[in-house]
């Protein structure tokens, strides 16, 4: 069996396609692919996240899109990692086993956010009879308290977590708590998990904390000019580290004043790709035209370091 390749550096929160009637849009994802790999230079995806309103779709669709990443990613992408987190434990059960037939590279959970997990071995031990569903399969902790309000911090739930999830490989970790994100990394001392950081506007933070790499959704679009940002930062040439991620903090800066969420994602990645990314599902609605419009004024207008 080929070992492992460990993951790091950029991976892309995937956007769901949808059709202009709300139906999933399987034909353009070999589009995506080859876009993310040749345009942006970004070989990993997390595919049915936030960004790809995984909530949001049923169990079919989730498992039809996992199923097309997978094909049109094949010899392609480094990883594929499936997002199966829902809100009741037999459905990311099954989402899990689904995960595992099609050979995904690896799988995330979200904590319940309905009925939420009051204490880490509460957590854990979800997370475990989701994970024991696919016991050849990488698993990850999708961290991310803003939107679920589950707080527990991962530097607690680290604390013997390999003895009761074997395939516990690291964390999708959305928050903005760098000290816990820190205090994790400290922990990690073997190196034998990752930490991908999710709030990409803070990435370069994260790097200097020793972040493994990021899951965000701005890699979508603006993947080139964040790889160019590992690589300064890894040179080390920190002030042009600094420059990219100041740069991308204010595109993001300027569109979170305007409304920014995944419909707004969807638009930016439908103008920049070229690729129809369709409309989000209800209860979102689509991003006006007047934000399109500046949104797009805004990106052009932004001077990267090499010259775009």
């Amino acid at each position: 069996m080929t070992p492992r390749k460990k993951l790091k550096g950029l991976v892309a929160a995937t956007i769901t396609p949808m059709t202009p009637d709300g139906k999933i849009n399987l034909p353009v994802i070999g589009q995506y692919v080859d876009y993310l790999v040749n345009e942006q230079n970004v070989k990993n995806v997390f595919v049915n996240g936030t960004t790809g309103e995984g909530l949001s779709l049923s169990i079919q669709e989730r498992k039809q899109l996992a199923e097309e990443w997978m094909s049109q990613g094949k010899d392609k992408l480094d990883h594929v990692i499936i997002h199966v987190g829902a809100l009741n434990l037999p459905e990311c059960q099954e989402l899990a086993r689904h995960a595992a037939a099609i050979g995904a590279g690896g799988i995330a959970v979200i904590a319940p956010f309905f009925f939420k997990p009051t204490n880490k071995d509460e957590l854990v031990a979800f997370l475990q009879k989701v994970a024991s569903e696919a016991p050849e399969v990488p698993f990850y902790y999708y961290h991310i308290p803003p939107l679920t309000g589950v707080k527990i911090r991962v530097e607690e739930l680290l604390d013997g977590i390999k003895a009761q999830i074997p395939t516990f490989q690291g964390v999708k970790f959305s928050d903005t708590d760098l000290l816990d994100l820190a205090q994790c990394i400290k922990k990690n001392e073997t190196g034998e998990f990752e930490f991908l950081y999710g709030v990409d506007e803070q990435l370069l933070g994260a790097l200097a904390v020793g972040a493994d790499g990021a899951v965000g959704s701005t890699y979508n679009y603006l993947g080139r000019q964040t790889n160019l940002m590992l690589q300064a930062f890894a040179k080390p040439d920190f002030a042009l580290a600094q420059q990219y991620q100041f740069l991308t903090g204010e595109f993001l800066n300027f569109v979170i004043k305007l409304g920014f969420g995944v419909a707004q994602t969807k638009a930016v990645m439908t103008f920049v790709s070229g690729i129809p990314m369709g409309p989000p599902r209800l209860p979102l609605v689509d991003a006006s035209s007047e934000f399109i419009a500046k949104a797009k004024a805004k990106l052009d207008s932004i001077v990267w370091p090499n010259g775009d």
